[in-house]
């Protein structure tokens, strides 16, 4: 048996365990609110992980190379997630090296006795190009969160000076200008 094969057989349980390894990621209150509530709506941290490694694997199991561009919305919609919570780089996109884990409790038996050690190592090297776009993305959502909150100390600071009459706006000066003309 091939390994496609059997990841397709058993996609439910390694995409079950997959989410539930992620969730393990998350403080202990959280990850019980995740695994309890299903409600997109009221859980929409936990829709996007189930619909973003849905798409991940089902774009893992179709060999070759990876469609940068499917991959990198399913990657962008988990990452955002994590990337304004409190998780360093590396644990922000540990969670695709989960999969790996998950894979090779899951199909151990499978591996050695239908000697397919090299297709898996074909899908563990996906794996590891969907890391290596993951912290791409990661970084990107940080600089953006960055950028945003500099702008807005930029705004408050510009804000106070004024109020504190540090500071006089453009069109203040303009018209004060005018009205001693």
């Amino acid at each position: 048996m091939e390994l496609k094969s059997l990841l397709r057989e058993k996609r439910s349980n390694i995409l079950k365990r997959w989410i539930h390894l992620i969730l393990d990621t998350y403080p202990a209150e959280s990850t019980l609110f995740f695994r309890s509530q299903k409600n997109r709506f009221a859980n929409p941290v936990g829709h996007i992980i189930t619909q973003g490694v849905e798409g991940l694997f089902e774009e893992i199991l179709q060999g070759g190379d990876l469609d940068p561009d499917k991959v990198s919305t399913f990657l962008d919609n988990i990452i955002r997630v994590r990337a304004i919570q409190d998780f360093t780089p590396s644990q922000a996109v540990s969670f695709i090296f989960l999969l790996k884990k998950v894979l090779r409790e899951e199909l151990d038996k499978e591996i050695q006795e239908n000697n397919i050690a090299e297709e898996l190592l074909l899908v563990e090297s996906r794996i590891d190009d969907l890391a290596l776009l993951s912290f791409d993305i990661f970084m990107k959502c940080r600089e953006k969160i960055y950028e945003l909150k500099a702008m807005e100390l930029n705004n408050q600071t510009y804000t106070l000076l004024k109020r504190a009459k540090l500071i006089i706006d453009l069109e203040e000066q303009e018209m004060s200008h005018e009205g001693n003309q």
